[in-house]
């Protein structure tokens, strides 16, 4: 029988298109489950305010009566506003291993694109667009272990599908792994001269703050951010509220290093526990069984993710990033961790990538983010 694709409009649907997953990795141990309800509010506008800048349809392949596949269609206006251009994009990817499966719903979010007025469509991205960091790309190497926090993971067989159906490589993003052998030799020396020399120090979120500590990590979000960049722009002061709100009792404080020149702060980095240790224990759900789970796997955790990096530019190039990065390992090994993950990180992005690999971390993993032109899409 014929893949049929429906748009999720009923609660039924809805149920299906955010269950989905959990039938095509049932057998994959490195699948880790999200929280249903994450799920649930990451599609929320109420609960999610990001989506009010986005207009979004979901769709879902249904054959024999079963959900076989889902993605989600979006376009970021206030980007493509930005940015002067017509994009739109394409997150939360998932279907069996069937060619057909995937090209109807591929191209049913293609036509859904061209109609709305794109000109091209990227992704898998995260749901409010290319310029969010939870689950940027699709997977394309090392399949064999479990993703850290908010990083994707799916099957090997998307990304034959998706070059089949006619998206090509946009540009990559790589993981590196971080681990004990990292800053083998001392640097503590040279983190003085430089801090000495430019008049900067290095301190640690203050929660007792955290107003002020927001406002300061907008304010070098807006600095460092290129303009060049096509599918990012600062988020706004209520965007960085809503993400503080929601990762606040995930953060370590000593995890994320906010350097400063007198009051002024030039750089930060923001590294979270890898709460997917703890989740890939609770299938999706913390019942009473669950939070016992999560209480005795929280304590366990070993690995960081360090997911955003910026140093406004005047001060490059002179030991700034380098001795956040350094605060953030030492106060990690500090606390009980035994790795890191620094993710993800544009292949074009040179200096951050030399800053990390000359910490001593190593390129594991990349994530594909893909294009495609929509002029030949028939309407």
């Amino acid at each position: 029988m014929k893949p049929q694709i429906r748009t999720v409009v009923t609660k039924s649907d809805m149920r299906q298109f955010i269950k989905l997953p959990w039938s095509i990795y049932k057998d994959d141990p490195n699948w880790v489950p999200p929280l249903l309800s994450d799920i649930k509010a990451s599609l929320d506008p109420v609960k999610n305010p990001t989506l009010s800048k986005i207009i979004y349809t979901m769709f879902l392949a249904m054959k024999d009566g079963k959900a076989v596949g889902r993605v989600y269609a979006g376009i970021d206006t206030n980007l493509n506003e930005k940015k002067k251009m017509n994009m739109a994009f394409f997150s939360m990817f998932e279907c069996i291993k069937d060619y057909e499966v995937a090209e109807m719903l591929l191209e049913t979010a293609c036509l859904w694109a061209k109609q709305n007025g794109a000109d091209f469509i990227c992704g898998p991205c995260a749901v409010t667009g290319t310029d969010g960091d939870e689950n940027k790309g699709l997977l394309v190497d090392c399949f064999d272990e479990p993703p850290t926090l908010m990083n994707s993971y799916n099957p090997s067989y998307y990304m034959e599908f998706i070059e089949r159906f006619g998206f090509s490589k946009d540009y990559d993003v790589y993981a590196y792994n971080i681990d004990k052998t990292a800053f083998q030799q001392n640097p503590t020396k040279a983190i003085e001269y430089a801090q000495k020399r430019y008049d900067f120090r290095v301190d640690t979120l203050d929660l007792k703050n955290l107003d002020r500590e927001i406002e300061s990590l907008k304010y070098v979000m807006d600095k460092a951010m290129p303009d060049d960049w096509p599918d990012l722009v600062p988020p706004s002061l209520e965007e960085v509220r809503d993400i503080a709100k929601r990762l606040v009792s995930l953060a370590d404080p000593e995890l994320i290093p906010i350097a400063r020149h007198g009051d002024e702060a030039i750089g930060f980095a923001i590294a979270l526990p890898d709460y997917n240790e703890v989740l890939i224990h609770l299938n999706g759900r913390i019942t009473p069984l669950g939070a016992l789970k999560y209480l005795y796997y929280k304590k366990r955790i070993k690995c960081a993710r360090v997911f955003a990096m910026f140093v406004i530019p005047e001060f490059r190039g002179k030991g700034v990033s380098y001795a956040i990065y350094y605060t953030a390992f030492m106060n990690a090994m500090k606390n009980g961790f035994t790795r890191g993950e620094a993710s993800t990180i544009g292949e074009t992005n040179l200096r951050m990538r030399a800053d990390i690999e000359g910490a001593g971390a190593v390129h594991n993993k990349t994530y594909r983010i893909y294009r495609k032109e929509l002029a030949s899409v028939s309407s």
